[in-house]
């Protein structure tokens, strides 16, 4: 499966991206989260590639990407993926999916950017700034807080990278094996790296940021492009909080849940998960 992925690298304005392609045809952009890299998403574009070109970036700070000191506000982001797409690649529209952190990112670059993002899918989280005061689920996401903690995380997790990240692997799916090994290995290959886990951890750190830009962009108005939203229903997966969220910022919004899954649904349901997005694709009402 690995053979139909091909790995490049672009120098963008403030940051240098890793990024991965596959396939040919109308353009689909994934953007992943945290702890995770575009590597989440490599049966999804195993799946999607005899269709579609499909882009999956390494986020800023992430993965094999560069970690700028600043810059993890979830605009700021969008910015970056927006000039991978339109000007190193040249695309003049595509597809945009995010899960996880890169949702809220693919949500603000398809706010930002209309004019290029054909349609959205958000994948198992909500948006910053939509109007509950709470992403973090009163308190049930603990980790929201304590990654926003200054320096203390870096402090206590590095050097322990697989049993605090493995936490998170074995209990936010609807299964403890739903991150195979190969997969942790290689998130924990890119975690260990100097700066990666600051970098981490500053997607969270900025959330006040991303409400207040969130909420300035929607006294504009709400999102006029379709959109799919769609959450996990068992363990840690958002169920039908991330359409109810997706409802509150947009205008032309379906989905619901997918079965059998938690938090990781490009992991553990990639084939369901596909499905519903070339179903979305091509549905007309662009």
């Amino acid at each position: 499966m690995t053979d139909v992925f091909a790995h490049h690298f672009a120098d963008l304005s403030q940051v240098r991206t890793h990024y991965v392609t596959a396939g040919e045809g109308d353009a689909v952009v994934l953007l992943h989260g945290w702890p995770q890299t575009w590597y989440s998403w490599r049966e999804v574009i195993a799946l999607l590639a005899p269709h579609y070109f499909v882009v999956a970036p390494d986020l800023r700070g992430l993965g094999d990407s560069s970690r700028p000191d600043q810059g993890y506000d979830k605009r700021t982001i969008a910015e970056d993926v927006y000039e991978l797409a339109t000007r190193t690649l040249g695309l003049k529209s595509f597809f945009l999916v995010g899960h996880d952190w890169g949702g809220p990112v693919a949500f603000s670059l398809a706010a930002h950017h209309p004019d290029v993002v054909r349609k959205l899918a958000i994948v198992d989280v909500a948006i910053p700034g939509d109007g509950n005061p709470n992403i973090s689920q009163g308190g049930k996401r603990w980790h929201h807080a304590f990654h926003q903690t200054l320096a203390l995380p870096e402090q206590l997790v590095t050097g322990r990278e697989d049993i605090y990240l493995g936490w998170f692997y074995r209990n936010y799916g609807a299964r403890a094996d739903a991150i195979d090994p190969a997969a942790e290995a290689e998130y924990l290959r890119v975690y260990r790296q100097p700066g990666a886990l600051r970098a981490g951890f500053e997607f969270y750190r900025n959330i006040p940021k991303d409400i207040a830009d969130n909420e300035a962009l929607l006294k504009r108005g709400k999102l006029k492009l379709p959109v799919l939203a769609v959450g996990g229903t068992e363990g840690w997966g958002r169920g039908m909080e991330v359409l109810q969220s997706c409802q509150r910022v947009a205008e032309n919004v379906q989905g619901g849940v997918i079965a059998d899954a938690g938090h990781w649904v490009p992991e553990e349901q990639s084939k369901v998960l596909s499905q519903r997005l070339m179903e979305f694709f091509r549905q007309p009402g662009e």
